[in-house]
């Protein structure tokens, strides 16, 4: 299902975006009603909010799959296996603080991972940078010092959540899971030069050459997921308001769990995501704010779409379970501790 919804909204938005060019070219309007739908506040917040989330995104994603060709061309499946730690619980610690050394937001993290999985480095590490890399890294703990540097509390306690939540994940797939999470390899061109031997200058240019054609490849690939996501969270964020999440916020477990799947639905990239929750600061306890802080970065409504095109459906469904369930406990206890 999946796949047939993939196959024909990317020709549909085409005819679409078509459609507008040619009215917008030929001067002519829309029909009354659906000029006055286009016109109405909902979608003006819509488009707004639609744009802002993939001109955040974008950045991020293309960061990713540049970062991910440069492995494929640069760097050796020998040399990714030189440098992961042999030993489980220090390979865990690596992953969980990979992310101090290469900071990228979520939306360009899983290219980089699926690349680094099938480069040899184990799947464990991979998943623990997964979900701690979009928040261990200092320019998320820099955004997050700016928006609550009135609660210093707020943001170690961010820091250690997640920490805590990645490597606990990544110690259960290391003991647990036999298999590669991995989906059967999608069919990326391979761009290498299996050609005839040529000049050093040669060399240097089709490796450049495969870079930009294997970037613009996994572009294609995750793009459509992510403008998909981005599709729906603009029609959920439109749909909620202010009344309906003060209305929670006094009912300590619902308090927490709506803010979690608030930050699932939102999708809002964790470089900016504290900004948000500092909005809801006196409306809910510091404990569902941290929640919503560590949650979103980890697992929201366009990561999980991206996911989905990287790891098995099982895989994703569990990682998104463990997270749900770790971060809920771990951020009532920091509520206690707190």
């Amino acid at each position: 299902m999946r796949q047939t919804i993939f196959r024909y909204a990317t020709p549909l938005l085409g005819l679409g975006c078509a459609i507008m060019l040619a009215l917008i070219l030929w001067n002519r309007e829309l029909p009354g009603a659906i000029s006055a739908l286009l016109q109405s506040v909902h979608m003006q917040s819509f488009n707004l909010l639609f744009i802002g989330i993939l001109l955040e995104a974008f950045p991020f994603i293309l960061l990713g799959v540049l970062f991910s060709a440069l492995l494929q061309v640069f760097v050796s499946d020998e040399t990714i296996r030189k440098f992961t730690p042999r030993n489980k619980v220090a390979g865990i610690l690596f992953g969980g603080l990979l992310g101090v050394v290469f900071p990228l937001c979520e939306c360009g993290m899983i290219p980089v991972i699926r690349r680094l999985i099938r480069k040899g480095m184990p799947a464990y590490i991979g998943i623990t940078y997964l979900l701690a890399g979009p928040i261990i890294n200092p320019i998320v703990f820099s955004s997050t010092y700016l928006a609550f540097r009135a609660s210093p509390e707020m943001v170690y306690g961010r820091m250690a959540l997640a920490l805590a939540v990645a490597m606990t994940i990544g110690l259960l797939f290391a003991k647990f899971a036999k298999n590669s999470p991995l989906r059967a390899a999608s069919a990326l061109h391979d761009h290498s030069d299996h050609h005839a031997p040529v000049s050093r200058v040669g060399r240097i240019k089709n490796k450049w050459s495969s870079t930009l054609a294997h970037a613009s490849d996994e572009l294609f690939d995750m793009g459509k997921y992510l403008i998909f996501g981005a599709l729906l969270t603009a029609v959920i964020q439109t749909s909620l308001d202010r009344e309906s999440i003060a209305s929670v916020a006094d009912q300590p477990l619902i308090g927490y769990m709506f803010m979690m799947a608030f930050a699932f639905l939102l999708s809002i990239c964790s470089t900016s995501d504290a900004f948000i929750a500092v909005s809801f600061n006196g409306l809910f306890p510091p404990g569902a704010l941290l929640a919503f802080l560590v949650f979103g970065p980890m697992v929201d409504l366009k990561n999980t779409l991206m996911m989905l095109s990287t790891f098995k459906l099982k895989v994703v469904l569990l990682l998104i379970a463990l997270a749900f369930a770790l971060t809920l406990g771990g951020s009532m206890l920091a509520e206690v501790l707190i």
